[in-house]
């Protein structure tokens, strides 16, 4: 596939969103925290659509594992990107597609209550594909049972990940009129 100097500025500027919000995390008493990525992924997805989105979360994942201290908490390293919480860091993959394919879908609705309700519904599916790949993986880790698992892993992140899609449908409805032009 050919990118356009245009598709190929939005992919690296979604990246680049990805990898500065990424970082910020709150640490919890489990292994994984909570941060601004799966918000810097739903909006990028928004914005760029399936594909491209999944290569702004493949470049960002690239560059943790070079050493970038792009992870929750200014990590980086293979160690993490493979590790305990690593299932969630390659789950952003599956969240950007789901969100991409929502977005795309929205184009077709004139009413703007049914855009946001498509734009809701990919990211709610995307979410749970995350958390499924992620938890599976960490249980895999460490050979927690899953009630327990989903207590720490899932649920506290769940009125968050609220809040995130809520923002990310504001923000799509503000900044796609701005970028429509660069996904040609």
């Amino acid at each position: 596939m050919h990118f356009t100097v245009k598709q190929m500025t939005l992919c690296a500027l979604c990246a680049a969103l990805i990898s500065v919000l990424s970082p910020l995390a709150i640490p919890l008493a489990g292994q994984v925290p909570i941060s601004l990525a799966t918000l810097a992924v739903m909006v990028a997805a928004s914005l760029e659509g399936p594909f491209l989105s999944a290569v702004s979360v493949i470049i960002y994942i690239f560059l943790g594992i070079i050493g970038i201290p792009v992870f929750a908490g200014y990590s980086s390293g293979a160690a993490i990107a493979f590790g305990m919480s690593g299932g969630y860091i390659f789950g952003y993959i599956a969240l950007a597609v789901c969100t991409g394919i929502a977005a795309e879908k929205c184009a077709a609705y004139q009413d703007p209550w049914k855009r946001r309700g498509v734009l809701f519904a990919g990211m709610v599916i995307g979410t749970a594909v995350l958390y499924f790949i992620g938890t599976v993986w960490f249980m895999r880790f460490t050979g927690m049972d899953l009630a327990a698992l989903l207590g720490a892993c899932v649920l506290p992140f769940l009125p968050g990940d609220f809040l995130k899609m809520v923002l990310t449908v504001v923000l799509y409805e503000r900044l796609m009129p701005l970028v429509a032009n660069l996904k040609r």
